[in-house]
């Protein structure tokens, strides 16, 4: 793969992010939409609400992936997250559809998005469940979920097809996409995917597989008619019993952005940086902006795209201006119907053969990130039984006979089955473990004596030795130090900030966790540049080599007007 050619705050030439755009946009028009069809057909709504619905989605996703993008405030998570349809919500949606029209599954959305605002707000209070382990597992989900679909896509054609024709366009497409990715030059590698896509369908069309017959009916502008359904506000037994369904599959929904955003972020730089929780927190609470704005517009639900990280990684661009140039793209294809029969008209083996490449990578992401912290054997059952769950929902593979109604649309799914194993077994992993015990103090200096009173009590408790001893309360010491030095100076003006900590033994080893509101600076980012320097040139660093140096393990973790340091203390040598 390339290596990273801009960071998000670079600025590559217009050209060069206008042609990186139409790639993106061109990989993703046809399930943008594909997705409503599928719902509006199988619901067997009319094609006036269709045209409509994927109008009214496009709008919404080329408004929400520029917001995603710049990060106004608390909106937005200031990386290159696209927005589009969400597959998980094909089976509610239908039921709604089915049990009430548009403006029942209107008035569902609603309110499931400010559940989604609610979860973006709480963030913090579910970071016990929502681990990177949870997080790198559901990226692995979304790899393991996302092949079957691909496979289908691969000998999808017409009736009548020759049988060279799928096998033949797919195999040049993957064929010329990785040559270019794997020898060619990082210019050339930048448009890989648009070269193999545009040779793939140049093969296909001898056999017929591409008809440009749609593209020549389509007028170049066009507006739909007028469809909007507006809200079901009578609150029925239709509404009450499909609420649940739509409540599970956003928190489905909003775990599979969590794993988006993070994976995006780490692709993202050229030098490794911690997960800044503020910029996940605005992703999800961009995502609940969207739906909410679906749901008065009428029309499906959304959610960021799976591909992000991977387009990322595979271009070697994460500047923000790309994605920008994207939301503008949906913007115009929901005007210019014609620019849309183009990018639908292609053949879905050329497609599947690119997002084979394109989904690869999401696997190793996925467990470069559920293992980042170490691995044992906990760990890797939670891991591979969460992901056989997962293979075998999704495969029909378990109790197929067993299963129906809601339960079948919810366990169809693998990244719903799968996501309910790992967070599951998280959360059975927490709340059986030992109980933590708690210490309130102030965040300064003066409240160094209580904790480390704190501190000798616990060890004292886990008979642990003098030497171990020290080493946990010098490491309370140095972490309390860092967050005192990495405090606003307003905040210590004019607030009297606290700090609790918490404390759990996990086995042979303590659990620290400090949680307080400071600064803007990552301490986890600051332990990692230290080995990069000579000298240490300030007291804070001190502090920060010497926690480097007797911690197992230290994780900060920055939300909006909090923040969590954990610190792990092995007391065993």
């Amino acid at each position: 793969m390339p290596t990273l050619l801009y960071e998000p705050d670079e600025h590559p030439p217009y050209t060069l992010a206008f042609g990186i755009s139409v790639q993106r946009v061109m990989a993703m028009a046809p399930s943008l939409v594909l997705i409503p069809t599928i719902i509006m057909r199988a619901a067997e709504q009319d094609e006036t609400y269709l045209a409509w619905a994927i109008f009214a989605m496009l709008m919404v996703n080329a408004a929400m992936t520029v917001l995603q993008t710049l990060r106004i405030g608390h909106l937005g998570s200031g990386y290159p997250l696209v927005m589009v349809t969400s597959s998980a919500f094909i089976g509610v949606c239908i039921s709604a559809l089915g049990a009430g029209g548009p403006s029942l599954m209107a008035t569902l959305l609603l309110v499931a998005a400010g559940f989604q605002f609610t979860l973006a707000t709480r963030l913090s209070l579910l970071r016990r469940f929502i681990t990177p382990m949870v997080t790198g597992t559901l990226l692995v989900l979304i790899a393991v979920s996302i092949m079957p679909a691909i496979f289908r896509m691969l000998t999808t054609v017409p009736d009548g097809t020759p049988w060279a024709a799928a096998p033949t366009s797919a195999a040049v497409t993957f064929a010329t996409v990785v040559a270019l990715l794997l020898r060619a030059s990082e210019r050339w590698r930048l448009w890989a995917p648009l070269i193999g896509i545009t040779v793939g369908c140049a093969v296909a069309a001898p056999f017929g597989l591409y008809d440009p017959a749609p593209i020549g009916a389509a007028p170049w502008i066009g507006f739909p008619r007028n469809a909007w359904p507006g809200l079901d506000l009578t609150f029925g037994p239709a509404f009450w019993s499909l609420l649940p369904a739509f409540l599970f599959v956003m928190l489905i929904g909003t775990t599979g952005t969590l794993g988006h955003a993070v994976s995006t972020q780490r692709v993202s730089w050229r030098q490794q940086r911690a997960t800044d929780l503020r910029s996940v927190q605005g992703a999800v609470a961009t995502v609940g902006l969207s739906n909410l704005l679906c749901s008065l517009a009428g029309t499906i639900p959304t959610g960021t795209a799976p591909s992000s990280a991977p387009f990322v990684e595979q271009s070697g661009v994460a500047a923000c201006r790309v994605a920008v140039c994207v939301g503008v793209g949906f913007f115009a294809l929901a005007f210019l119907p014609k620019v849309m029969a183009v990018l639908i008209a292609i053949p879905s083996p050329v497609a599947a053969a690119y997002l084979a490449i394109l989904f690869g990578p999401i696997l190793v992401q996925g467990m470069q990130l559920a293992l980042q912290s170490g691995n044992d054997s906990r760990k890797t059952l939670i891991i591979s039984m969460s992901v056989w769950v997962g293979v075998g929902f999704q495969s029909q593979a378990i109790f197929p006979d067993y299963l129906s109604g809601t339960w079948a649309i919810l366990l169809g799914n693998g990244i719903t089955a799968g996501g309910l194993m790992v967070v599951g077994l998280t959360a059975f992993m927490e709340l059986t473990g030992p109980r933590r015990r708690r210490l309130e103090i102030g965040l300064g200096i003066a409240g160094l004596p209580k904790l480390t009173a704190f501190l000798r009590e616990l060890a004292a408790r886990l008979g642990w030795s003098g030497e171990a001893t020290q080493r946990l309360c010098l490491i309370g010491e140095e972490a309390l130090t860092s967050l005192i030095q990495q405090m606003d100076a307003k905040a210590a003006e004019h607030a009297k900030p606290r700090l609790r900590v918490l404390a759990r033994q996990d086995g042979a080893a303590v659990e620290l966790e400090f949680v307080a509101a400071v600064g803007e600076d990552n301490l986890e980012d600051h332990i990692a540049l230290l080995g990069d320097q000579v000298e240490t040139p300030d007291e804070r660093e001190f502090s920060l080599r010497l926690l480097r140096h007797f911690a197992s393990s230290v994780r900060h973790q920055q939300y909006h007007n909090i923040d969590i340091v954990t610190v792990r203390v092995d007391g065993s040598g």
